[in-house]
């Protein structure tokens, strides 16, 4: 899958809450349709994507998992 990646977030080491709360930050910036690829280590982040996309609304285009590394892809609704 190639998708147009606007933003790149590197948040490897951190751990919940924070991935998603830099995510939400760089989200409230970006114009509907840009998307952002977050990289990060924490588990629990795949859990907690994936409630926020439901309730925010905003698209989870892919998620990949290699090395101990999460990869999303998400387009601003």
């Amino acid at each position: 899958m190639q998708t147009s990646i606007d933003i790149e977030l590197d948040l490897c080491g951190l751990t919940c809450p924070l991935p998603l709360l830099k995510t939400k930050q760089s989200l409230n910036k970006m114009l509907p349709g840009q998307v952002v690829r977050v990289v990060a280590t924490d588990p629990g982040s795949e859990r907690d994507f994936q409630v926020f996309m439901q309730q925010s609304g905003n698209k989870l285009i892919q998620i990949e998992k290699s090395d101990g590394k999460f990869y999303y892809w998400i387009q601003k609704s």
